[in-house]
């Protein structure tokens, strides 16, 4: 059980640094009570995790333990691939993060139970519980959670803005496929060669479209950065708001 507490901690720390919880945690954090974001993170992420727990141990128990390993293994390539691409809220979580309703509690509880539903961290727990205690499974990533947003919300408190996301996610992905390939080794040990077949190329394939897919999210994200103009930037620099315009503005040049 301590084992496989401390595997779950690590691994659900990970995973979740750079996640869109994180950013939702450090949004949540700037508006309202630390203790009171905690508390409702702390129960979201205790019911998602512990459903969790039951899928992936029932599921595990029918399920060689060999083919568990390649198959997490497969999923931490593809949480390393995720976490390089980097996670972003979309319109409707931004907006849910930024409303103000009758019980905070309630509102940033349920935020987080939809945000987590499968999420990243989800994934992990359910793979972790099919071959490891489900008891320690579920606390040690219940606890791996909540450090990870409390890390998020303590940065969002006393700098108002996002951790170094880039930084943060490089490392965490380089965990990732670290364990990826000790999860992999693990299962591929003794494996038969029909397995070994159909296991490498799939990895290859995992990562062929990560990289596509990662690239794709850059270049989108960088296009929408050089197209957004902030509005203050455009009146200043706008002839009409310049007292004294030069003689090459006032020439159309």
């Amino acid at each position: 059980m301590f084992a496989a507490l401390m595997l779950s901690f690590g691994v659900i720390f990970v995973a979740e640094l750079g996640d869109k919880s994180q950013l939702m945690a450090m949004t949540y954090a700037l508006r309202y009570r630390w203790w009171v974001v905690l508390s409702a993170i702390l129960t979201a992420t205790a019911l998602v995790h512990a459903a969790s727990v039951f899928f992936g141990h029932f599921l595990g128990l029918s399920i060689p333990t060999d083919l568990m390993a390649i198959l997490a293994g497969l999923s931490m390539l593809v949480f390393g691939l995720w976490t390089l691409r980097g996670d972003e809220l979309d319109d409707e979580e931004a907006s849910r993060a930024k409303r103000v309703g009758a019980s905070v509690f309630l509102a940033v509880m349920s935020s987080f139970m939809l945000a987590e539903l499968g999420d990243k961290t989800m994934l992990a727990t359910i793979t972790l519980a099919t071959n490891n205690d489900w008891m320690g499974v579920w606390i040690g990533s219940t606890i791996g959670m909540v450090a990870a947003d409390a890390l998020a919300v303590a940065v969002g408190r006393l700098l108002g803005k996002h951790l170094p996301e880039r930084t943060i996610a490089v490392g965490a992905a380089v965990l990732f496929f670290v364990f990826a390939a000790w999860l992999l080794f693990e299962g591929l040990t003794g494996a038969s060669t029909l397995a070994l077949a159909l296991t490498l190329p799939a990895a290859v394939l995992i990562t062929a479209i990560g990289v596509v897919w990662i690239r794709a999210t850059h270049a989108r994200r960088r296009a929408e950065a050089a197209a957004f103009v902030p509005s203050d930037a455009a009146d200043a620099t706008s002839p009409a708001s310049s007292p004294h315009p030069s003689p090459e503005r006032s020439l159309g040049r």
